[in-house]
């Protein structure tokens, strides 16, 4: 391989931080060398009218950044690109967090706008193989901060919404207690926000027999799940996840406390709190599509980066 044709990509999200070395490939194919993800949850109090990123999110951060750049530097990435979004985009002390990472690593963060994320998880998803043959569809990528919204006609870019209905966001406004069974109350009051949230955004669902793709950390979540009841690594999983399994998925995790939920083969530990919350969004947006079914993917912002500087 040669040095001179990789891109490293560092996505710094509100719930987890991940890299990706990536690379063309002989037919100009796009394909990871290298991909991890890291638990840092950056975003605590991300709810607050005031957000701010604590010393605790901070020292996380920085510690997950370090962890890796070192991942990626046995590849010799030409460029190392370090983005931010919902979390350090909506705090107050943001800049200094940023200044913290360039003065330990070296790199500067570039912060995307709601608009250069969504739009980015679309370039993102058009480089997965499984997804050539769609034309017409909707994608949704659910995070901690935010929750971006496409419509796709023609595999191209026809609508992009960023809004602020990311699972930890939504946790933190609406769940008094995350370590104790999802009430219904909560559940009733995040599924009535998302519903005015997606109404008052404009977004339209009005492609005809139009798919939806997911993407995101809490659908893989979903995965892992179906995976180790199964005895199956997620790759051996199908990526089509039916909108009943969701549904069953909730009332089965809804009366769970959070160590009962962390117990749950499959389970992603650090996000077993935001876990309920993801599941009702997705839900809401199922409802409100009329979508019967999502085809998860794994590739999103950090593909989408990596295509845009090895175009």
């Amino acid at each position: 391989m040669s040095p001179s044709s990789s891109v490293a990509v560092i996505d710094i999200g509100s719930n987890s931080i991940k890299v990706l070395v990536a690379q063309r490939d002989a037919d100009r194919q796009l394909v990871s060398l290298k991909g991890r993800t890291l638990d840092a949850r950056i975003s605590a109090g991300i709810s607050k009218t005031e957000p701010r990123l604590s010393e605790d999110g901070m020292a996380r951060g920085l510690a997950a950044i370090q962890e890796l750049l070192a991942d990626a530097a046995p590849f010799q990435p030409a460029r190392t690109i370090l983005v931010a979004t919902s979390a350090v985009r909506d705090a107050l002390n943001g800049a200094e967090f940023r200044q913290r990472v360039l003065a330990v690593t070296g790199h500067t963060i570039r912060i995307l706008s709601g608009d250069e994320e969504a739009n980015l998880i679309g370039r993102g998803l058009t480089c997965d193989p499984a997804l050539a043959a769609f034309r017409d569809f909707y994608v949704f990528d659910l995070g901690g901060g935010s929750l971006e919204c496409l419509a796709f006609k023609n595999r191209v870019i026809a609508e992009a919404v960023s809004l602020r209905l990311g699972c930890v966001r939504l946790t933190e406004r609406f769940v008094s207690d995350p370590a104790a069974p999802l009430p219904p109350a909560a559940r009733d009051a995040i599924a009535a926000h998302t519903r005015t949230e997606l109404a008052q955004s404009g977004f339209r669902f009005d492609l005809s027999g139009g798919q939806a793709v997911f993407a995101g950390g809490s659908m893989t979540a979903v995965r892992l799940i179906r995976g180790a009841l199964a005895g199956r690594p997620l790759a051996e999983t199908s990526p089509v996840i039916p909108v009943t399994e969701l549904r069953d998925l909730l009332a089965q995790l809804a009366p769970l406390t959070l160590r009962e939920r962390q117990e749950i083969p499959g389970m992603p530990a650090g996000r077993a709190d935001v876990f309920p919350a993801a599941l009702v969004t997705m839900l809401v947006i199922a409802e409100t599509g009329g979508i019967e079914r999502f085809h998860h993917s794994l590739y999103n912002l950090r593909w989408g980066l990596a295509a845009e500087v090895l175009a």
